[in-house]
């Protein structure tokens, strides 16, 4: 999963434009959808049926079993501690600007929120078409070259996020982003789900832990995706159609081809995968995961 921080368009990279394009995009969330259930656990058999299942844990908004099958056991218990310490939350660091997602919550949930919001809203985005769209193609291009260049990213992970970056800066072009009767419907709705979070305030994240936190965090990002659906952007959709594909496998060394659609753009991936401990894990992941553990107890030590 792409992130902006890691990729250095944060908070000095972005745009106000560029800001403006992304809280349009987030203003806009309505008609909640429930967390579907998890099937009954079952090991992956191979390299293909392990990308398969992370897929599927997206799909339906199950980011506990995404944080438990995204790592082997020894080093998720080492996250959900850092969790616990308040030193990471991983895996909420794999999303664009993780750093602000638990901000973002707590004034959502504000008491004056739904006008607060929606007077923002009036001002800086309803009917500022042309000025969206052009933030939504500079992001697009800044961000291709960025991660061509620069950023924490492995060869795989630069040719798949560059094609992703495209893909939705395209579709950011054509979004109504802009219309104000959409976003006033909305912006009542993702208060209300923020608040049902319970993750409001500066400290939530670690009190509630890392399994209590991704649970509750499901539900709102289920009504995120049914938004975006309605604007053109049906990420439901493309996860439904990734299809993983075994192109070489050694030992416990894999390498898996994906394709799938996003905002009417063919993607084509490929992915390292290796076996821990019995069972296939993404190669990027797992990397991304031991940074966090190291990083966080490092600044432990300190």
């Amino acid at each position: 999963m792409f992130n902006l921080q890691r990729a250095g368009l944060g908070r000095k990279a972005l745009s106000h434009a560029g800001q403006a394009m992304l809280l349009a995009a987030v203003v806009v969330v309505g008609a909640c959808n429930r967390q579907a259930p998890a099937p009954p656990e079952v090991v992956p058999g191979g390299p293909a049926e392990a990308v398969t299942q992370l897929v599927g844990d997206l799909r339906r908004n199950d980011l506990v079993s995404y944080a438990r099958h995204a790592t082997p056991p020894t080093l998720h218990a080492r996250m959900e501690t850092a969790w616990s310490e308040g030193r990471t939350v991983w895996p909420l660091t794999e999303l664009p600007l993780d750093d602000r997602l638990q901000g973002f919550i707590g004034a959502l949930a504000a008491p004056d929120a739904e006008k607060r919001l929606a007077s923002v809203y009036d001002r800086q985005f309803a009917g500022q078409s042309r000025e969206l769209r052009s933030a939504a193609a500079t992001l697009g291009l800044f961000g291709v070259q960025y991660v061509h260049r620069e950023g924490d990213y492995s060869d795989d992970e630069r040719t798949h996020y560059a094609q992703l970056l495209t893909a939705l800066s395209q579709w950011g072009q054509q979004a109504p982003l802009d219309d104000a009767r959409r976003a006033h419907k909305a912006i009542p709705q993702l208060v209300s789900a923020a608040r049902l979070t319970g993750l409001s305030d500066a400290d939530a994240f670690r009190r509630a832990g890392m399994e209590r936190s991704l649970r509750r965090l499901g539900p709102f990002f289920a009504r995120f995706k049914q938004v975006l659906e309605g604007y053109g952007l049906d990420l439901d959709e493309a996860l439904d159609g990734v299809q993983a594909v075994v192109e070489e496998q050694a030992g416990d060394r894999a390498r898996v081809r994906l394709n799938y659609t996003m905002a009417g753009q063919a993607i084509e991936a490929r992915v390292d995968v290796e076996r821990r401990e019995g069972r296939w894990y993404l190669s990027d992941i797992l990397r991304h995961a031991e940074a966090e553990a190291a990083a966080s107890t490092d600044t432990a030590s300190r």
